[in-house]
């Protein structure tokens, strides 16, 4: 285990902010209302309560392309279907409008579909991390260099498993038939993806032991990192070398009935650790509805890196005074990473708990 500098994120809310990169702009006509909003100290599903309840639209007819932290200021869109009757561009006006706890409404704009989970072309964060030991701000800012360099290992980040790290303990129990479940889809198709995100990091955990994360081996399913396109390694050398230059990755699994395997030994891995967490006769048909399965990259690059150590005073509190010191971080990730899993090639954190009352938030 890494001695790493330790720190301290979401001291308050505005030290975590994050923007979400819509894939496409809303068209102008249709009956879905896409709001473009801000939230303080909420969670995702909560905004889109209040905003649904107080424009008198159905919160479970809403969609949006991402859950974001709770204990931030995140500023993401949600679509809200136009009730029966309702004239959708009145309330596009009315959502403007909208003055809410904790929410500040940017704009509103028709489109013809609903907004699904991923459909968001990445996130930019902006984090305050607080707490550094001074004599150490030259590791940090060290490791943060070589991320922007070189990647970092593509975890899923504990927000995935519930509050307590319990979501997949409680989508295996419930799926073996020992647990009622929740009867809401969302919420199954929430424990399931905690269950497929343990997976992909038992996988991953395992090449960064070996030290094979970011280098091809032979049956690898390696992602090409232009177009999103998969292909199987079947000559290493050249691979390794694209692999070097940030051109492919190695891929792990996302189980599920409809997931490409990888080849040989790494795919060998792949169903241990799938079994061993699963249980032997597991049948992935049954999980379809849930999520069919994919595949992501082992390495995640990292965009637009830069950082800065906060001079005395400038953030309002005494801590850069004396022996600690705090560091602004500036990055931009692709869908589906996480920021934590970036800092934390550079920092122990420790993370202010959201008490936001979900363990699937």
């Amino acid at each position: 285990m890494l001695d790493l500098p330790r720190g301290r994120i979401k001291d308050r809310p505005e030290d975590f902010v994050v923007e979400e990169i819509p894939a496409y702009p809303p068209s102008g006509e249709g009956a879905h209302v896409y709001v473009r909003f801000t939230k303080r100290d909420l969670t995702t599903m909560d905004a889109v309560r209040d905003m649904a309840q107080a424009l008198s639209c159905t919160w479970r007819d809403a969609g949006y392309a991402g859950m974001k932290d709770k204990r931030a200021e995140a500023t993401q869109t949600v679509s809200l279907l136009a009730p029966v009757g309702v004239d959708p561009s009145a309330l596009a006006a009315r959502a403007r409008g909208l003055e809410l706890r904790g929410i500040v409404v940017h704009e509103a704009a028709l489109h013809g579909h609903k907004l699904k989970p991923g459909h968001l072309r990445g996130n930019r964060f902006t984090i305050m991390v607080r707490g550094i030991a001074r004599e150490r701000l030259s590791e940090v800012t060290r490791a943060l260099d070589g991320v922007s360099k070189a990647g970092v290992p593509n975890a899923f980040g504990p927000q995935r498993f519930g509050r307590e790290g319990s979501n997949a303990t409680r989508a295996l129990a419930w799926l073996r038939g020992e647990d009622r479940g929740p009867r809401d889809p969302r919420a199954q198709r929430l424990l399931w993806s905690a269950v497929q995100s343990a997976v992909f990091n038992e996988v991953l955990d395992a090449r960064l032991r070996d030290g094979t994360w970011a280098t091809p081996l032979e049956g690898d399913l390696l992602k090409l990192h232009a177009s999103g396109g998969l292909f199987v390694c079947t000559t290493v050398q050249p691979e390794r070398e694209r692999a070097e230059r940030g051109e492919v990755s190695p891929t792990g699994p996302i189980i599920g009935a409809r997931m490409r395997p990888a080849e040989g030994a790494v795919g060998e891995l792949e169903r241990h650790v799938a079994g061993k967490m699963l249980g032997d006769g597991f049948d992935l048909q049954r999980t379809r509805r849930l999520g069919e399965g994919s595949r992501r990259a082992l390495r995640m690059w990292v965009e637009d890196l830069r950082y800065e150590i906060v001079q005395n005073g400038e953030d309002g509190s005494s801590e850069t005074a004396g022996a600690a010191a705090c560091v602004r971080v500036h990055f931009v990730l692709p869908k589906g990473g996480y920021a934590t899993t970036v800092l934390a090639s550079a920092i122990s954190l420790n993370e202010t708990k959201e008490n936001d009352g979900s363990a699937l938030e």
